[in-house]
């Protein structure tokens, strides 16, 4: 009952934190929902990172991502389910289209979500909407030891428009990737974990040595598909 009390008033001073850096989200009138077409409500299937460039694919041959993909009406970070990080008001990805395909498996298994959210119009203000969000979840990614101790963040990449971390617990461990596109007005995720029961392993090994996936690689797996779903995005 302490810690639990503890950890709600760290969640309290986190959102405080966030409150304090200017991270309360205004949205602007054009960022609401628009009239257009069907197909804007949905997220273009060219534009999931192509199965064969995300980590470990040899081993799981992961599915094709669009074809998985469900709404995600009220779209949050993996991390942030994992870091337990407070929700702040004005969130602007309650305006935005989001689609997440998840795969899962059991203890000692890479599983994976990529998500995409979108906000559609015009990117000017798309375009702030997606660093906007893209910001708040750096932070809050940094602020994860506080609202989770267990966990312990360690950042990879470290710039304006993408973050890779590693987060680590005792019997799970968390690659995180997250990319802000405000060309396209989109911010791209893609994050795999795996859970063990106590004392174990990961039965499939993150690659290493000679096999090590490159954070840029990874950035340009989720950056390249966004050029090609949303025309003019990218010159």
């Amino acid at each position: 009952m302490v810690r639990e009390i503890v950890r709600t008033i760290a969640r309290m001073a986190v959102a405080g934190v966030l409150l304090g850096a200017g991270l309360v989200f205004a949205t602007p009138a054009s960022a609401l929902p628009q009239t257009c077409p069907p197909t804007c409500d949905q997220i273009p299937a060219t534009a999931w990172p192509a199965p064969a460039s995300i980590p470990l694919n040899s081993h799981y041959h992961w599915p094709q991502l669009a074809g998985i993909a469900v709404a995600a009406p009220a779209p949050r970070f993996r991390f942030e389910e994992f870091c337990r990080t407070p929700q702040l008001p004005g969130d602007p990805s309650a305006y935005a289209i989001a689609e997440k395909a998840v795969v899962g498996g059991p203890d000692g298994q890479w599983q994976l979500q990529a998500q995409i959210i979108h906000w559609r119009g015009d990117t000017s203000t798309g375009g702030q909407s997606a660093q906007s969000v893209f910001n708040a979840a750096n932070l809050a990614l940094r602020l994860c030891p506080v609202t989770a101790p267990q966990f312990a963040v360690t950042l990879t990449t470290d710039s304006i428009d993408r973050t890779a971390a590693v987060l680590t617990a005792p019997g799970m461990i968390v690659h995180h990737y997250v990319l802000s596109h405000p060309q396209s007005s989109t911010v791209s995720e893609l994050v795999l974990w795996n859970t063990t029961a106590p004392g174990g392993s990961a039965q499939v090994p993150w690659p290493s040595g000679a096999d090590t996936v490159a954070d840029a690689q990874v950035f340009d797996a989720m950056s390249a598909p966004l050029c090609k779903a949303y025309l003019s995005s990218c010159g």
